[in-house]
């Protein structure tokens, strides 16, 4: 594992430092869009007083705090670069290979290097046919055995939300809505989904993790919606999701192969709107955890 020198740096003066993933910058949106989020994700955090750490695998070699330049080599098709879990994060490695890393691979690896947020823009969850299928994303196990904050804009709304949530209940993590009591639907504000609990600041939010910390092992997801203005419309969204789960079934993927046919799909249908709803939210969501890992930083000190 190679720590980029600042990274190192805000980790050894306790500073806040953010956890970024690659596999949405590499499977999750179209070229050149991809590259200009990963940038406004990186000025986000800084902005708020933290430091990135976006995590990825270059030539069998993790790297926490990519440059641009290595995330632009990570993102060339002509690389190859695999899909990580936290599961292939070890053969990936043994392979020498090039990996873009998940949320779960993306947290496993944070969690060894000392970062304790992450941002990210949906998280994984239970696909809507999983009583068939079994095909639940890693992301849910991950945050049950990491100690960890992650900001995301709820699930993928492509997923079955009501069964997420429920899977997210058994395995004992933490959810509370920013500045909201209702679950985020990723491309719509409201998912229908209430949540028990709602933080209104990033202070509230660092002194709800630092106590959660003390008393279990999992994570917390800090479900924060897109802004009412950016959403989707709602039928549009609607028939963007119905063609999507169509076009599934029409080609027979399954696993992680999935998430990535349903977000091109949306966005063929939407005419690139659910890309711009995609980039909004989770820039959005860079800069809300870079101010939660500021504010756990000066509890902390």
């Amino acid at each position: 594992m190679r720590l980029h020198e600042e990274v190192a740096s805000a980790l050894i003066e306790g500073r806040g430092v953010v956890a970024l993933e690659t596999t949405i910058v590499v499977q999750g949106l179209p070229a050149p869009t991809n590259i200009d989020v990963a940038r406004e994700c990186d000025s986000a955090v800084r902005s708020s007083g933290s430091v990135p750490a976006t995590i990825g695998i270059l030539d069998g070699e993790i790297i926490v705090g990519m440059t641009m330049e290595e995330l632009e080599r990570l993102a060339d098709p002509s690389r190859g670069a695999a899909k990580l879990s936290a599961r292939d994060v070890g053969l990936a490695l043994a392979s020498g290979v090039d990996g873009a890393t998940t949320v779960a691979g993306t947290i496993a690896i944070a969690e060894k290097a000392g970062i304790k947020v992450m941002a990210t823009g949906g998280l994984g969850g239970v696909h809507r046919d999983a009583v068939r299928s079994f095909d639940e994303s890693a992301d849910l196990t991950a945050l049950s055995r990491t100690s960890i904050l992650v900001v995301a804009s709820g699930v993928k709304s492509i997923l079955d939300i009501g069964a997420t949530l429920e899977r997210l209940d058994s395995l004992g993590v933490a959810i509370a809505g920013y500045r909201t009591r209702q679950f985020p639907g990723f491309y719509r504000s409201d998912s229908g989904f209430e949540l028990d609990w709602s933080l209104e600041d990033p202070a509230q939010a660092a002194t709800a993790f630092i106590a959660h910390q003390r008393l279990s092992g999992s994570g917390l997801l800090v479900a924060n919606p897109v802004d009412q203005d950016r959403q989707l419309d709602g039928q549009l969204h609607d028939n963007a999701l119905e063609s999507a789960l169509a076009m599934a079934q029409r080609l027979g993927v399954s696993g992680k192969d999935v998430t990535p046919v349903l977000l091109a799909e949306f966005a063929r249908f939407s005419e690139g709107r659910s890309v711009q709803v995609n980039k909004d939210l989770v820039v959005a969501n860079a800069l809300l955890a870079g101010e939660i890992a500021m504010e756990i930083a000066r509890a902390k000190r």
